[in-house]
């Protein structure tokens, strides 16, 4: 009777092995295929950290908002509500510390500051994971790359719907991070 048991719970903790993986990969592809794209611009990062493993690490220049409330705090989660620029770059159109009730997307950040009427916050999508071989070179690129004069030439295409948002790809010079360290 015990292996009966014992069987049974094998089979449970298998199954929901298999399916927290693929309910986490089907979510990820259905917001890239259903959900509405963004550009973010990038900004040039210190150099990478060893310990960190095979990612490309990103730092958005739409990281800030000026606003004249001083309640919020580090840690705090917000809402920051975008919407595209003129050039079809995201940036900030408000932000919240509750979800409203408005037709727009946002995605869920934290508060890494306030000082001077400038709320500053960390997006969720800063890791670019990569082929082990080929993080370094791109790593290399994206700094380069972003420490050059041009100001558009970088930046991160992520995918929101909802609350859900995935970073698809990193941009240099318009082609695909995946490309441009091949060339």
């Amino acid at each position: 009777m015990k292996t009966i048991y014992i069987l049974v719970l094998f089979v449970v903790v298998a199954i929901a092995q298999i399916f927290v993986p693929a309910h986490m990969i089907w979510n990820n592809e259905d917001t890239i295929t259903t959900g509405k794209p963004y550009r973010f611009k990038t900004m040039p990062i210190d150099p990478t950290d060893p310990f960190r493993g095979k990612y490309i690490t990103l730092r958005y220049d739409m990281n800030r908002y000026e606003i004249s409330d001083s309640t919020y705090v580090y840690g705090d989660k917000i809402y920051v509500y975008i919407q595209n620029d003129e050039h079809g770059f995201a940036k900030v159109d408000q932000i919240s510390k509750e979800e409203l009730d408005i037709d727009q997307d946002y995605v869920i950040a934290k508060v890494t500051g306030n000082y001077n009427n400038k709320v500053k916050f960390r997006l969720p999508f800063n890791r670019y994971y990569m082929e082990e071989t080929k993080a370094p070179k791109a790593e290399l690129a994206y700094v380069k790359a972003n420490r050059d004069s041009l100001i558009d030439n970088v930046y991160g295409l992520v995918y929101i719907k909802g609350d859900a948002a995935v970073l698809e790809d990193v941009i240099i010079n318009d082609v695909s991070i995946k490309e441009y360290v091949d060339q």
